[in-house]
């Protein structure tokens, strides 16, 4: 069956690069890099490995975050794929059906080796379609001085969802401040948002054979859960985004927000008074949980040089490099594999330790071959709940049966 990539095919030529054959001396890898500048570590390690393997290049092309995936979809689409590009995880099921990409082999001691339950966010049908190379959880920052002055104890975040609803109420009531910072703005991370609900419930939207499961009581649950929070949140939470309620955290002007490791670097360059703890859980949670976010390194079909590309991908992300590069100053990258230097991290800044707790019980973006269908299916499910529009069952019910021609 024809998918809804294809129809970048038309626009395609108008980014395909071309080539003079017989030119080049040295074969090369061709790699849409997402970014203004190469990161040093990768500058670093694409020597070595040239260093390594002589005859061969790597060649990164930098490419804004906005075009980034588009123009390694694009052109894989026309016929003239690059041999690797970075991309988000959720579009692999995608690419795979489409045959853009490859199959990326892994080993049970390479698979071993990450933290558990991420590379199943590269796993479509027991196959693997990319290299992890950027993973993000998140975790629940609350504001002491706003705790204190509504007189709960600075020190003791809530555990539960029924704690975090019932202190966003005494702080609202108590000091006029919105108690929760909630995004239903349309945008993809309203969907993020509402994924760690689903996670910190025991809950799935689809499970290892590709069935739709999310009509179940775990994810009606989070969805009444998240609709309980609309009362204690800024006005117009369909406004914003998780960057712009973060915004709003950092101003002391919603309690507690549910955000990436970033929002800790940025609280303390604003000298703030927070704590950061795992997300509360809900009622059937087996233990703290968090949406697992990759992105990932794939390997494009046709370029000629995908089992050299699968060799550099897995290369520069291997446990020293990518060690490296998850330290280089790229705020927000949780480890993808445990070890000795993430613990070393953990006890010298221990707000990390709440995102590595949530990894067990996390659970990946859902891999659909439209992607951009599901996505918008669960914003406007959320939306409906948060504005009163549609009671939490219908929508879910309405969601579950829409999704099911986007898998």
């Amino acid at each position: 069956m024809t998918q809804p990539i294809r129809s970048l095919v038309g626009a395609a030529a108008l980014l395909a690069s071309t080539a003079l054959p017989g030119l080049a001396q040295d074969q090369v890898i061709s790699w849409i890099y997402c970014g203004d500048t190469l990161d040093p570590v990768h500058i670093k390690y694409i020597a070595e490995w040239e260093a390594a393997n002589e005859g061969w290049k790597v060649e990164p092309e930098l490419v804004g975050w906005a075009q980034c995936q588009d123009k390694a979809t694009t052109l894989a689409a026309a016929g003239s794929p690059p041999a690797l590009a970075y991309v988000g995880s959720r579009t692999l099921k995608e690419f795979s059906a489409n045959g853009l990409v490859v199959e990326i082999p892994m080993t049970d001691e390479e698979k071993a080796a990450y933290y558990p339950g991420i590379v199943e966010t590269v796993t479509s049908d027991g196959t693997q379609w990319g290299v992890p190379i950027a993973f993000s959880t998140k975790a629940l920052y609350w504001n002491k001085d706003l705790f204190e002055q509504a007189g709960l104890d600075p020190d003791v975040p809530p555990k539960t969802w029924a704690e975090e609803l019932e202190m966003a109420k005494t702080i609202t009531e108590k000091t006029g401040i919105p108690g929760f910072g909630l995004s239903a703005k349309t945008f993809d991370n309203t969907m993020h948002q509402f994924l760690h609900w689903v996670y910190t419930n025991n809950g799935q939207i689809i499970d290892a054979d590709g069935n739709i499961v999310m009509n179940s009581p775990e994810v009606l649950a989070a969805l009444e859960g998240y609709k309980s929070m609309v009362p204690v949140s800024e006005e117009g939470p369909t406004a914003y985004e998780q960057n712009e309620v973060r915004a709003i955290w950092l101003d002391g002007k919603v309690a507690m927000i549910q955000a990436a490791v970033g929002a800790a670097f940025r609280a303390d360059e604003a000298g703030m008074n927070y704590g950061v703890a795992p997300l509360p859980l809900g009622p059937s949670a087996q233990g703290p949980g968090t949406l697992l976010i990759t992105d990932s390194l794939a390997v494009f079909a046709d370029s000629g040089v995908e089992e050299k590309a699968i060799e550099f991908a897995k290369y520069i992300t291997s446990p020293e490099v990518q060690e490296q590069y998850e330290n280089s100053g790229l705020a927000g990258l949780t480890p993808l594999r445990p070890s000795a230097a993430v613990d070393k991290m953990v006890a010298e800044k221990p707000y990390w330790q709440p995102f590595i707790e949530g990894i067990e019980f996390g659970g990946p973006e859902p891999l659909f071959t439209d992607y951009k269908g599901f996505q918008n299916a669960m914003i406007a499910m959320v939306q409906s709940v948060v504005t009163g529009d549609a009671e939490p069952q219908a929508a879910l019910d309405k969601a579950s049966a829409e999704i099911e021609e986007y898998k």
